[in-house]
């Protein structure tokens, strides 16, 4: 009888379906009520199968000694059928509750099954959980001198801000880390001549806005901290904090010389975007409309110069805002990893300042190709044509960007 019991319980077993986490719990208490109930039934078959007339005084003896260690539910019958009818009802809400809500369930059981959320947003909201946003560039510092001539005491990060960054905002956004671009304008053409070589206080405004970035980065210790390198990026995170790396956008700023880059770097700048809108004496830019004369035909050789020395400290060679040429000769020459800081792509919308697909095509680890990361740009601009820059066209050159050039080198750098 006990065999029989347990190969009818092995069968009856395998014709259990346990789908979701729901009925996991009721299976199992399933198999252990069938276990006690067996259990039950072959001690009660096994003292039926001996005759009264051959029982002797020992089994009686054994059979009391059994009675005496059964349990209530093995004792009673009562006890036995209103077990099994609380399992039988246990068992029939959680098959109701599997087949009728699963999407419920999913959401509840998904998480602690290390699954993402089936709906979209709370899937991307887990992600970055996991994975914070690190931002290319946000244009706060030009806010602070332009709105309020840099006078930190009148700016309140943590109120509603003009424009688009402020502190609960990078909070809901889930930003780990961005960089603080530390940019001021173009010089015009006759301030700085056609060498370049007049002065033209772009060195000392550009100190003025790393000392703003700073100013800010310190009233908020609690929700900034300034990151040198990669260990303490990982370490802000680590503690709730927002990342704070400096860039300058544009080598106008740098007055031509590299032991201004090198000064930059002692203050904590980490990217020097080789050119804004006017060329310098380091490279061509692409300007912002269609048609830019070219000067030095990409890189000048002070420019080979700059990136040299940028690989040695260990500044990121930006290549927004340049000519095409440029970016393919930094490209090429640089012996570290380039990045766009906010650049989107040409094929997707076709102006100047996004990244066409031969050079997209540049970038990879295959054979001839060099690593880099193109970050891409939010600034409607940039994304599509008036009155259609919306979220669904920001994933579309995510989306380009990845299928030329590869997902690992696609990142956001927003431009706000």
């Amino acid at each position: 009888m006990s065999s029989r019991s347990s190969s009818s319980d092995s069968s009856s077993r395998h014709h259990i379906v346990a789908t979701n986490g729901g009925l996991v719990g009721t299976v199992a208490l399933l198999a252990v009520s069938e276990r006690l109930l067996w259990s039950n039934m072959s001690s009660n078959g096994h003292n039926h199968e001996a005759s009264p007339l051959l029982r002797s005084h020992s089994d009686s003896s054994s059979t009391q000694e059994r009675q005496r260690q059964q349990t209530p539910c093995e004792a009673d019958p009562k006890t036995r059928a209103a077990v099994w009818g609380t399992l039988t009802l246990f068992f029939v809400v959680a098959l109701i509750v599997v087949l009728g809500f699963p999407n419920k369930l999913g959401e509840i059981f998904d998480p602690l099954l290390g699954k993402l959320p089936r709906d979209p947003m709370k899937a991307a909201l887990v992600m970055m959980d996991q994975a914070p946003v690190i931002d290319g560039h946000i244009d706060l510092p030009i806010l602070a001198r332009w709105k309020y001539a840099n006078n930190v005491s009148a700016i309140d990060l943590e109120a509603d801000m003009p424009q688009h960054v402020d502190i609960p905002r990078l909070r809901k956004g889930k930003v780990g880390g961005f960089f603080w671009s530390v940019y001021v304008s173009c010089a015009h053409p006759d301030e700085e001549g056609e060498d370049f070589t007049f002065a033209s206080w772009r060195v000392r405004d550009t100190l003025e806005q790393i000392d703003v970035a700073k100013l800010l980065i310190g009233k908020y210790p609690h929700t900034f901290q300034l990151a040198l390198g990669t260990e303490d990026i990982k370490s802000a995170i680590m503690k709730g904090k927002v990342a704070s790396l400096l860039g300058v956008e544009g080598g106008h700023q740098l007055g031509n010389s590299i032991a201004v880059l090198r000064q930059y770097h002692a203050l904590g700048v980490r990217y020097v975007t080789l050119t804004h809108v006017c060329h310098n004496a380091f490279a061509d830019s692409c300007g912002m409309l269609p048609g830019m004369i070219p000067l030095h035909g990409g890189l000048s050789p002070l420019g080979r110069t700059l990136i040299d020395e940028m690989n040695r400290l260990g500044v990121l060679v930006d290549l927004s805002h340049t000519s095409d040429a440029t970016a393919m000769q930094a490209l090429n020459y640089s012996r570290a990893p380039v990045i766009w800081s906010h650049s989107s792509a040409r094929a997707v919308h076709n102006v100047p300042r996004n990244v066409p697909d031969f050079i997209l095509k540049m970038i990879g680890s295959g054979e001839g190709q060099k690593d880099a990361v193109v970050m891409v740009n939010f600034s409607p601009g940039f994304v599509s044509s008036p009155g259609n820059a919306t979220v669904k066209a920001v994933a579309d050159h995510v989306e380009h960007i990845a299928r030329v050039a590869g997902k690992k080198t696609r990142r956001l750098g927003k431009r706000f």
